[in-house]
C-alpha cells in the first residue's frame, strides 16, 4: 500500500479500536470515534475524562491504534502513545451541536477532553502484501499538514 492508500483507510473509517494497558497491566481495547487526522501520524478522539480508558492512559500512555476496512480487507495498526488534552483549542475542534448530551456544561466541561494519539511506527496490511512505516517516514508524510475531518472528504 503507498502511503496515499493508507491514508485513504484512515480518512474513510468513522471508527478506530485503541488499545491500551490498564492500571493491573491488563490489554484492553475500545472502538472510539475517530475522523480528526493530521496525516498518518497523528489523530484526535472525544472522550470522557472520567472514562477508564483515559484513567489508564493518564498513567501509562504508550497505545495503539488501529483502522480498518473489512469490504476491502485492509488494515493499519499504528504504535505510539496518547497525550490527553484538556486546552479549549481542541475541545472546539471536536465540539458539535448536541454534543450537550454527553458534558452537559458544554465545551468547558471538566469531563470532556481530547486525545492526541502519536504515532511512531506502523504495520500495513492488504490482500496483496503488508509492510512497515517508520516513524521517519510517518513524519515525513505528514509534514505541513494541519488537523482536518478525513470523514468528510469522503462523503458527498
Amino acid at each position: 500500500m503507498t502511503n496515499n492508500e493508507i491514508m485513504a483507510l484512515i480518512n474513510r473509517s468513522l471508527f478506530a479500536t485503541m488499545g491500551y494497558t490498564d492500571e493491573s497491566g491488563r490489554q484492553n481495547v475500545r472502538r472510539v470515534f475517530c475522523v480528526w487526522h493530521k496525516g498518518l501520524g497523528r489523530h484526535l478522539i472525544s472522550t470522557n475524562t472520567s472514562s477508564a480508558h483515559v484513567q489508564s492512559i493518564m498513567k501509562n500512555a504508550d497505545a495503539c491504534l488501529y483502522f480498518a476496512d473489512d469490504n476491502t480487507f485492509e488494515g493499519l495498526c499504528l504504535y505510539g502513545k496518547f497525550a490527553v488534552h484538556f486546552e479549549r483549542e481542541y475541545k472546539q475542534l471536536l465540539w458539535n451541536d448536541g454534543d450537550e448530551k454527553y458534558y452537559p456544561k458544554g465545551i468547558d466541561d471538566e469531563d470532556y477532553c481530547i486525545l492526541e494519539f502519536v504515532a511512531d511506527s506502523a504495520r500495513f496490511y492488504r490482500y496483496d502484501g503488508k509492510g512497515d512505516l517508520t516513524s521517519a517516514e510517518i513524519q515525513a508524510f505528514d509534514s505541513g499538514m494541519e488537523f482536518e475531518n478525513g470523514y468528510s472528504k469522503t462523503t458527498v
